[in-house]
């Protein structure tokens, strides 16, 4: 049975801090792989005026070009409306029933799965697997399989920003993605 890992995100910027943890994570469980999964419409993030999701896709490919081990689930981003995890893991369990899928996320996530559409049945779906992301906590009463991950305070808004206010991004996404962004003219202010 086949051990796949779930990154599911907006990736808007995808950054390294993304990158660290689904290698982390893979390393960690032994995973044969991690699918980086772009969403359409997250159902707990407002949305805001970003870019297309092509330019979202092809930073993520940017980013995950160089490990065999990483690639991209389109199955959310090519699905109209609010992308809801229930719906997509099992979709994805009914294509591939041989499939071992965990679901990664970090602790903000990990606060918010009350919350979470049909999260009861999820859990019997799929494997929760939670990283440290700070300020947030892990405790939860779901099943949550920690890895430890070196943890790093980065998130897109944060990256976003610093295009805007015409500041650098090395180090912080790859190069070929801090090339694109700047190529593209993404996220400069109008």
């Amino acid at each position: 049975m086949r051990k796949i890992g779930i990154l599911g995100g907006t990736f808007d910027p995808p950054h390294v801090g993304h990158l660290m943890i689904a290698n982390e994570v893979l390393t960690a469980l032994k995973l044969d792989e991690v699918r980086f999964m772009p969403n359409h419409t997250p159902p707990h993030k407002q949305k805001t005026e970003s870019i297309s999701n092509d330019n979202r896709i092809e930073m993520l490919r940017l980013s995950i070009q160089d490990n065999e081990h990483f690639s991209l689930e389109l199955t959310e981003i090519e699905s109209p409306g609010t992308s809801y995890t229930y719906e997509t893991i099992k979709l994805l369990k009914e294509n591939e029933p041989d499939a071992d899928f965990h679901f990664i996320i970090g602790a903000d996530m990990i606060e918010y799965l009350p919350k979470w559409h049909k999260i009861d049945e999820l859990v019997k779906l799929v494997q929760f697997v939670g990283v440290q992301r700070p300020p947030y906590h892990t405790d939860t009463q779901y099943p949550v399989k920690l890895v430890d991950a070196p943890q790093i305070y980065l998130s897109s808004s944060y990256i976003r920003n610093k295009v805007k206010d015409g500041l650098s991004i090395k180090y912080l996404v790859v190069p070929a993605v801090e090339k694109y962004i700047e190529e593209n003219s993404l996220y400069e202010s109008k």
